[in-house]
């Protein structure tokens, strides 16, 4: 990728650095560029090589994609990559020869990949997925048996950044193989915990097929072989992240009641477990609060009157992952919107954006509710339009 700086990259480029409070050299310091690259590149008279950009995003603190210009550039870079990702999986068992880096080198990318899915960075994960996929199976197939069993761990960790990818740029067929992947190397893995991580992703495919009751079964099926012992955190994290998704998928049925029952086993469980990320799934007494608005705004209005005032002006930590915070904000704008409230809606739309921009174009119900609110609203009338244009609102 070569974004030119003549088609808009330099001026985001300086644009950003403004609420960053960085200088040109303090940006080029930060980046470990030339000051001379900074400059030439926000005036417009060279373009940025894919390495230079990136490193530009991480010292501003902001998504690459804020810097490309052109709506369609990062959807652009993800649809290229599918076909190779692709071919990777139909070698699955059988990969092709090549290189193979030491154990330890591909656990650190595997746990940097795993940063990247948490924080939707949805465009580098495109970028980087074959080729780790590609390398973890060789090194599967060419080690020890003892050693096998780590390697099905990072396999599942890495096919499920995949999927992230697949699912999140509606490849649902692809997203299917990957989870099948998964479910195959989570069989390899001496970690029965691994199931619920499955289960738990696995349940995508059923709420995009809006197969809910068949998505409750297999969720509540995983609750009960998940095993309870040993207890401890990472074992409850496990099963109070299958309850929620549960009472999400019952929220979509409609069913009120097999929601609540789900939300209550998962607040229990978060009562004992501190908020963070377990197994590459994010549980805790946030995460639970989050999953209420989310029930809630399944069930319809009536229920989503209740849990606004109940959130009150309650917002989640930074300390959350950025996907999981910038979907809170996505539903309190439904519910916002549902309740009569179109310009907290559309400021909630602009936060979920900051915290996650990839994460929030590509949801479906910010398009349908940017074009809800571009049809209502009259103030901020340009900015809106900005905003529907960004995430294709209509399409």
């Amino acid at each position: 990728m070569n974004a030119d700086g003549t088609t808009g990259t330099g001026k985001r480029i300086a644009y950003q650095r403004r609420p960053a409070r960085l200088t040109q050299q303090e940006l080029a310091r930060a980046a470990g560029i030339a000051l001379g690259t900074v400059r030439k590149i926000e005036r417009g008279e060279r373009g940025v090589g894919e390495g230079v950009l990136n490193a530009i995003a991480a010292a501003l603190g902001v998504d690459v994609t804020c810097l490309l210009s052109g709506c369609d550039r990062a959807d652009d870079r993800v649809h290229q990559a599918m076909p190779k990702l692709s071919a990777v999986l139909a070698t699955y068992d059988m990969p092709e020869d090549g290189p193979t880096r030491p154990l330890s080198e591909l656990r650190e990318e595997v746990a940097e990949v795993v940063v990247w899915r948490l924080a939707a960075q949805y465009v580098r994960i495109s970028r980087h997925a074959a080729g780790l996929l590609a390398e973890l199976g060789r090194a599967f197939h060419s080690a020890p048996a003892r050693r096998r069993v780590e390697i099905a761990e990072l396999l599942v960790a890495a096919y499920r950044a995949a999927d992230a990818v697949a699912y999140k740029y509606g490849a649902y067929d692809l997203s299917a193989r990957l989870i099948d992947l998964m479910r195959w190397a989570a069989s390899q893995a001496d970690n029965p915990l691994l199931e619920a991580t499955v289960a738990y992703t696995r349940a995508e495919t059923y709420l995009a097929a809006e197969a809910h009751a068949a998505g409750l079964h297999a969720l509540e099926h995983a609750l009960d072989i998940v095993p309870r012992h040993p207890a401890g955190p990472v074992a409850d994290a496990a099963r109070g992240a299958l309850h929620m998704r549960a009472a999400v998928i019952a929220g979509r049925a409609g069913n009120a009641e097999v929601a609540a029952a789900h939300l209550a086993d998962a607040r229990c469980l978060a009562a004992h477990v501190p908020e963070g990320t377990y197994q590459g799934t994010g549980f805790g007494p946030d995460s639970v609060r989050i999953h209420e608005l989310s029930v809630a705004v399944s069930l319809g209005d009536g229920f989503v009157r209740r849990v606004l005032e109940t959130v009150g002006a309650w917002v989640p930590s930074d300390a959350l992952t950025a996907e999981r915070r910038s979907g809170f904000h996505i539903e309190l704008a439904r519910a916002q919107l549902w309740s009569g409230r179109a310009d907290r809606a559309f400021t909630s739309l602009q936060t979920a954006r900051r915290i996650a921009p990839q994460h929030t174009r590509e949801h479906a119900w910010v398009r349908e509710d940017a074009a809800t609110l571009r049809r209502l609203k009259r103030s901020d009338a340009e900015n809106l339009s900005k905003f529907a244009e960004w995430c294709r609102a209509g399409e």
